[in-house]
């Protein structure tokens, strides 16, 4: 039997300050025994699909600017800072930086909610050609762009939570 207290310490920060989304896949008794990552994924991003826009919106607006001032400050979750130091965004130069400030800006003006890409494979540079390309993108479009790759990020916690899976 998962025990409720362990299971939202282990699995309530998967989606990034969003612990109702863990409690609310436990309490459907959704979440399969044994777990493993991709099926504590399922039950974990059919709840987050089924929370209503603002919800949603607000699991968006948790997640933290890329290379941005919660970095600068050290104020990054573990994971989040494992993340972006893992593609090299603890180590930018400053016109780097400053064009990664720049991008962050417009894009929350835009759209309401920081940039969201999984980080994991990426280089730098990698995740620079993503910004500039989806800060075109219409508000619906990134709105569900952002979602996927909140989801991803979740699937990329859980493995590395559950190994061996």
């Amino acid at each position: 039997m998962i025990e409720r207290a362990d299971f939202l310490a282990r699995f309530g920060g998967v989606f990034e300050h969003s612990p109702f989304i863990a409690e609310r896949a436990l309490d459907a008794g959704t979440v399969p025994e044994p777990m493993t990552a991709a099926g504590v994924h399922a039950a974990l991003t059919e709840v987050f699909r089924k929370a209503s826009a603002d919800e949603q919106l607000g699991v968006l607006r948790a997640h933290p600017d890329l290379a941005g001032k919660l970095a600068i400050a050290g104020g990054l979750t573990e994971d989040s800072r494992r993340e972006q130091a893992g593609a090299g965004l603890d180590r930018l130069s400053a016109e780097e930086h400053a064009r990664f400030t720049a991008l962050n800006t417009a894009y929350i003006e835009k759209f309401g909610f920081p940039f969201i890409i999984a980080v994991k494979g990426l280089t730098k540079n990698d995740i620079l050609a993503a910004f500039e390309t989806r800060i075109d993108n219409s508000a619906q479009a990134e709105f569900e762009a952002a979602k996927t790759q909140v989801e991803r990020i979740a699937l990329l916690r859980l493995t590395a939570l559950l190994p061996g899976d």
